[in-house]
């Protein structure tokens, strides 16, 4: 295809993803497989018409500036918050992303941090890898039941929905917290219970947050919420690190004022507090949310659908964030 589009990519997608971009664009990769320093990106982006990115990146109005001939970003994850969407709208950039595909994955993860912290099954890996493991006993690695105990989901968008479907599956109780509630027959048909965010934090036995990272949701969690909650409680983190005062997560579990914590994310990632890297009773994984392979695939394919329909089509991208571009 003669004058494709010219596209920079921040790190080299899963193959099949790739496979398309190449088709399609004049593509210049990140030859780093690490995070693009922000001089280099403004670097690149000068003659590019299209930009994808990650979560990682940090897209703000020095980058969107270096780009006089930018017509989108697409952004690899589902939330954008890494672009600086007032600086896209003021040059009608598009901005898209890649919603619903990590959905599941997601789910299926929290639910395995679920487990895995109330059971204390890294622990117990640990235990075994290094020769301590001399026979059963009776308070071996006690940890938690699952069953019978009420989660409470703070977010109730596609991803918590699908939490709330597993979390049946273990025998829990759903409780639910959200700046807008569900209609009444969803709560009946999923067997939900809308609850206060403060009722929430004091009756949960593990409280998973599921909401996006705003100005209201930035330290949702931090020295009073964590007091809020019951000794016994654990916190799950999948969502945005920054929605946890990690410094206050460290207190309280220095303090015993809950039992445990699991993470996907992290305040200042990839730096991780390094008191959390000592302590037992926590369960950190390397953002890996959709960390599947069916689930980056669509993501990649997601992006380069959202590339064409600008770059070649012309057209208003599927997935786009920022639609108010087109009415002005």
């Amino acid at each position: 295809m003669p004058n494709k589009p010219r596209v920079l990519l921040t790190r080299r997608l899963p193959p099949d993803g790739m496979k398309l971009l190449e088709r399609q664009f004049d593509l210049e990769v990140n030859p780093l497989d690490e995070i693009m320093p922000g001089t280099m990106i403004v670097e690149s982006i000068q003659d590019k018409e299209g930009l994808a990115c990650l979560l990682t990146d940090d897209i703000d109005s020095k980058v969107i500036e270096a780009a006089s001939n930018l017509k989108i970003i697409a952004n690899y994850a589902v939330g954008y918050n890494n672009i600086d969407l007032s600086s896209a709208n003021a040059r009608k950039i598009a901005v898209t992303n890649t919603p619903d595909v990590l959905t599941e994955a997601t789910a299926d993860l929290t639910i395995g941090l679920i487990v895995s912290v109330a059971r204390r099954i890294v622990e117990g890996d640990k235990f075994v890898r290094t020769g301590r493991f001399k026979g059963w006993s009776p308070e071996l690695l006690l940890g938690s039941d699952i069953h019978g105990k009420i989660l409470g989901i703070v977010g109730m968008g596609r991803i918590g929905q699908a939490v709330a479907k597993r979390a049946h599956g273990f025998g829990m109780k759903v409780w639910y917290y959200d700046k807008k509630r569900l209609p009444e027959d969803i709560e009946q048909m999923m067997s939900i219970h809308f609850s206060g965010f403060t009722q929430l934090l004091n009756g949960s036995d593990f409280i998973s947050l599921h909401a996006p990272l705003t100005e209201s949701t930035h330290h949702l969690i931090s020295n009073r919420e964590l007091a809020a909650m019951k000794e016994t409680a654990y916190l799950i983190n999948v969502a945005r690190g920054a929605i946890v005062d990690e410094k206050s997560l460290v207190d309280a579990l220095k303090g015993r004022v809950i039992a445990g914590c699991a993470l996907d994310v992290y305040e200042h990632e990839p730096s991780v507090t390094p008191e959390l890297l000592q302590m037992h009773n926590v369960v950190l994984v390397p953002h890996i949310g959709s960390a599947s392979i069916e689930a980056r695939t669509k993501m990649a394919l997601m992006v380069c659908d959202n590339l064409v329909a600008v770059l070649v089509d012309g057209k208003r991208p599927p997935n786009i964030v920022n639609p108010e571009i087109y009415l002005q």
